[in-house]
C-alpha cells in the first residue's frame, strides 16, 4: 500500500449540471473547447453521476451538488471558483467570463464549514470590476507538499493575483507563458500540468522560452518527483488534466479521462502506475467544454469535523 499524501485529497466537490453546454463566453480563449452538434446535457448529467459512483466505490468522499439552472454552462467545473487548504482555509476566486461568476455558491461554502474545519474564507471575487482574474486551481497547479504554485499567465490568471494568493496562503509562485502549437496561449495551467505525490505530468514543450522551460523542469525535479513530459497531442487529449486522490485505506488514485489515458504511451502509464493506481473515467461530453476530469473535481484539503 502506497503511503497517503497531502497532495492527494480524500474528498471532492462535484457539480452535476442539468443544462450543460459549451460556453460561448469562453470559446475565444479556450482552444480545447468544441461545439456540440447536439444537446449533450443528459449525457453530461449521466457522466457526472458515473464519476461520483466510481469515486465513491474507491472510498473517495464525494459531495454532489445539483445545478438545475440554465445560466451557468460551465458550472461542472467548480475548481475554478474555490479551493481549500490545510489549516482550515478556503479561497474564493474572481472569474473571467461574466456568466461564470454566478457559479459561486454560498451553500457549498456553508457545507464546507459544517462538514470540515474551516477557520477562514478569503474572497478575491471583488476584484472582478478591476479586470483582475484568477480562476482557482484551473489557473494554478498547486504543489501542496513543496508549497509551489505553478501558473500559466493568461486572461484568467493575473500574475499580480498569483503573487497575492501565494503571500497569503504560503506558496512560492512559478509563473510562465505557455502556448499550443498554433501559438495560442494555454488558457488554464491544469490542462497542461498535473502534480502528484511522486510524479508530474506536464506539456513541457508548450512553455515559452528554453530557459524558462528548463527552469520549470528543474523546479519539479528538485521536489523529488519523476517528470513525465507530455506532447502537444497528449495535452490536447487532456492527458495532463488529471488529479491524484486518496481512496480507501489511503490508496492513491490518479483520476484521468479515458481520452487522456488513451493518449499516454505504455511507458508513461508504467511510470505513473509505479506511483498510484490509474482510474480512467468516461467524461467525453464534458470535454467538449474544454476541460476534463481534473476541472470537474474541487479537492477538499480540510480536516473533517
Amino acid at each position: 500500500m502506497r503511503a497517503a499524501s497531502a497532495q492527494a485529497p480524500g474528498a471532492v466537490v462535484l457539480i452535476r449540471p442539468h443544462h450543460f453546454r459549451p460556453n460561448p463566453q469562453t470559446a475565444a480563449d479556450n482552444a480545447f473547447q468544441r461545439t456540440a452538434d447536439h444537446d449533450v446535457s443528459r449525457e453530461t448529467y449521466d457522466a457526472c453521476t458515473r464519476v461520483a459512483e466510481a469515486l465513491r466505490a474507491e472510498g473517495v468522499r464525494v459531495h454532489v451538488f445539483e445545478d438545475t439552472g440554465d445560466g451557468h454552462p460551465d458550472s461542472v467545473f467548480p475548481n475554478n471558483w474555490f479551493s481549500t487548504h490545510a489549516g482550515g482555509r478556503v479561497a474564493v476566486y474572481p472569474m473571467y467570463a461574466p456568466n461564470r461568476r454566478g457559479e459561486r455558491r454560498a451553500d457549498i461554502i456553508e457545507m464546507l464549514k459544517a462538514e470540515y474545519r474551516v477557520q477562514e474564507v478569503i474572497d478575491y471575487s471583488g476584484l472582478e470590476p478591476d479586470d483582475l482574474f484568477l480562476e482557482g486551481t484551473g489557473a494554478m497547479v498547486l504543489d501542496h507538499v513543496s508549497r509551489i504554485a505553478y501558473a500559466v499567465r493568461s486572461r484568467r490568471c493575473d500574475p499580480v493575483l498569483v503573487e497575492r494568493f501565494c503571500t497569503v496562503f504560503g506558496y512560492e509562485p512559478v509563473v510562465f507563458d505557455a502556448t499550443d502549437p498554433d501559438g495560442m496561449p494555454i488558457y488554464h495551467t491544469n490542462v497542461m500540468m498535473c502534480i502528484g505525490t511522486d510524479i508530474a505530468l506536464i506539456g513541457l514543450d508548450a512553455i515559452v522560452g528554453d530557459a524558462r522551460r528548463a527552469e520549470v523542469a528543474r523546479r519539479i525535479r528538485e521536489t523529488g518527483r519523476t517528470l513525465v513530459p507530455l506532447s502537444a497531442q497528449q495535452v490536447a487529449a487532456f492527458a495532463g488534466n488529471a488529479l491524484e486522490l486518496r481512496g480507501r485505506g489511503g490508496e492513491r488514485l490518479l483520476v484521468i479521462s479515458e481520452t487522456g489515458l488513451r493518449a499516454l504511451s505504455f511507458e508513461q502509464v508504467r511510470i505513473v502506475s509505479e506511483s498510484c493506481r490509474i482510474l480512467p473515467l468516461d467524461v467525453a461530453p464534458i470535454e467538449l467544454a474544454g476541460g476534463s476530469v481534473r476541472c470537474m473535481l474541487a479537492g477538499i484539503h480540510l480536516d473533517p469535523r
